[in-house]
């Protein structure tokens, strides 16, 4: 692999996905700017270990008990030295190969810091939801440094991606809007039926408003990290 450029380490953090996540492996894998795919296994109990595993161009973290989204996504940081992180969900519809470039792109090149994938022309549903809050978005890449200095990432679960977004929106570090045109993903109803798929929906939601509400230790570094910054702007004038 050539190292002109900034190494970037795709990171799928993936919870009972066996039917799901090897369509997303097959597109990462035709990506031109992803050097590394690591697939963290976040407690399943089906065969998305199994699947994961079986693609030898995939490392494959197995955690032994479900820790959530965000500590999924720390552990996969964790095991990589990568300069830029792409974040995937594992239950992707529709991605194609040139949409994660596009979306790898503008961190590489230094014309962003993070980039967020937003979905259009997939489903209306999905379509609906990022127009309306696409700070939840699950796809993103970024820059490493920044995504390992944000505290408490790790216990935040479902909450991560609004606490990344109030990070960069605190410091003012530079964020780009991807479309990804007719990619989707599936719902919790359609994958565990509508009762428990509702009732997982309304924990996703209290995660997430739990980090919206409180988030303190997110908004002091940011700040801190943002005061920084500024300072090293100003010295460079």
């Amino acid at each position: 692999m050539q190292r002109s450029k900034p190494k970037t380490t795709a990171v799928v953090p993936a919870y009972n996905e066996e039917h799901r996540v090897s369509t997303v492996l097959a597109a990462i894998k035709q990506a031109r700017l992803v050097d590394e795919i690591i697939v963290v296994n976040d407690g399943s109990t089906d065969g998305t270990c199994r699947v994961a595993s079986s693609d030898p161009a995939v490392t494959v973290l197995d955690l032994a008990a479900n820790i959530g989204k965000g500590g999924a996504m720390c552990s996969g940081a964790a095991a990589s030295d990568a300069d830029v992180l792409l974040f995937l969900d594992a239950d992707l519809i529709g991605l194609k190969p040139e949409q994660i470039d596009d979306l790898v792109r503008p961190v590489v090149t230094g014309e962003a810091d993070m980039a967020v994938g937003v979905f259009r022309a997939g489903r209306k549903m999905t379509d609906w939801a990022q127009i309306l809050v696409p700070y939840i978005s699950g796809q993103r890449a970024l820059r490493r440094e920044v995504f390992v200095s944000i505290p408490e990432l790790r216990k935040v679960r479902s909450g991560v991606e609004v606490a990344i977004t109030k990070y960069f929106r605190v410091t003012g570090l530079e964020v780009k809007h991807v479309v990804l045109s007719g990619v989707t993903h599936s719902m919790k109803e359609e994958k565990i039926g509508l009762v428990r798929g509702f009732g997982a929906r309304l924990k996703m939601y209290y995660e997430i408003g739990r980090v919206v509400t409180n988030g303190h230790a997110i908004v002091k570094a940011a700040r801190q990290a943002g005061s920084a910054i500024r300072a090293s702007k100003n010295s460079e004038q």
